[in-house]
């Protein structure tokens, strides 16, 4: 029972303040600037690319602005990689397990990559989410308009990130120093970690499959979250999270699309697609306000993030839109804790 009880206050446990609003800030303004660029020469269908590169500027929040510059670089070329290879399978009508075998040797590929260049937010969860959610979605436009957008707005990011250093003009020595190579106990350790990644993503992504839902990108996406933990109660605790976070968004994405007084589309009817785009950047900011003090608070505001841009992006049935998510994040927590649990113990790590 004590057991039980530590367990419970750490799930609702809110951790200590470490300069969130400022990285919240630099977030918010990285995904704003793109999407509000793409608003305003009425192409809010293509926020999704917009959103995924700048991604970019949740990576070395709390870091010196040389480490940031280095790491938002590295942390780049996973989301827009993802990005890349998402579209790419779009373009040519690849789905089902051709997208589950893509998605999972890039989940073991990027685990091992972010675990090299010590990237945190911690493994290929983001590169994951946006290879899924452009392969999900049909492409308007040619492969490489979509990923110069991704890659522009990660570049912006990145812009965004590395402002700070013009007022301060402070350089530490060494802080950008080459990371060395993962050997001995480090590289084994890396290599259990990609393989619960591949585990998880392609077991939740068969699930996905095999029970005919529209959408088995969210079981992967949602099967590599506990896996970022640090140890197993950490990563039991970041699935919980996830589900309980995003069940809570699928609340606040009912409240906006479902016709009803308290619903903002009621209001602007013309203007549908600008109302979700203003939606997706006011959600930003809390999402990183809460992303490394409650991961489940920050999914409140993250899922209605996802879920807005791939409704502009190929407008779906709300009903099936929210059932569909809810279920395929709990089939993929579900499994992400299982392989957390069952590797972990084979894997001593």
């Amino acid at each position: 029972m004590p057991a039980f009880l530590t367990h419970a206050r750490e799930l609702h446990r809110l951790g200590p303040a470490n300069n969130d609003r400022l990285s919240a800030v630099r977030v918010a303004l990285s995904v704003a600037v793109p999407a509000l660029v793409l608003v305003f020469i009425g192409r809010p269908d293509l926020m999704m690319y917009a959103v995924f590169g700048a991604l970019t500027g949740m990576y070395g929040r709390n870091e010196t602005h040389q480490l940031r510059l280095k790491h938002q670089a590295q942390a780049a070329l996973i989301l827009v990689g993802g990005l890349s290879i998402g579209v790419f399978l779009s373009v040519n009508h690849i789905h089902s397990w051709w997208l589950v075998l893509v998605a999972t040797l890039f989940a073991g590929f990027g685990s091992l990559y972010a675990d090299t260049v010590r990237l945190k937010p911690i493994g290929p969860f983001f590169g994951i989410l946006a290879l899924g959610a452009c392969a999900s979605v049909p492409t308007s436009i040619p492969l490489t308009t979509a990923i110069l957008i991704g890659a522009a707005s990660a570049a912006f990011s990145v812009v965004v990130g590395f402002a700070g250093w013009f007022r301060r003009r402070a350089w530490v020595a060494g802080a950008a120093r080459d990371v060395p190579v993962l050997s001995g106990p480090l590289r084994q350790a890396a290599l259990v970690h990609a393989a619960r990644y591949m585990l998880a993503v392609g077991v939740a992504g068969a699930i996905g499959v095999v029970s005919v839902s529209g959408h088995p990108h969210w079981a992967m996406a949602a099967a590599a979250v506990p896996l970022a933990g640090a140890d197993l109660p950490s990563r039991v605790h970041r699935g919980i999270h996830r589900i309980v976070g995003t069940f809570l968004g699928l609340v606040v994405v009912a409240v906006v699309l479902f016709p009803s007084p308290l619903s903002p589309l009621q209001y602007f009817p013309g203007h549908a697609a600008v109302v979700l785009a203003v939606v997706v950047v006011l959600c930003q900011f809390p999402t990183e306000l809460f992303m490394a003090r409650h991961y489940g608070w920050a999914m409140v505001f993250f899922t209605p993030v996802i879920l807005l841009i791939a409704q502009l992006a190929s407008p779906m049935d709300p009903g099936v839109l929210v059932m569909e998510r809810a279920i395929e994040t709990f089939v993929g927590a579900v499994v992400g804790i299982a392989v957390a649990v069952v590797v972990q113990r084979r894997g001593r790590t």
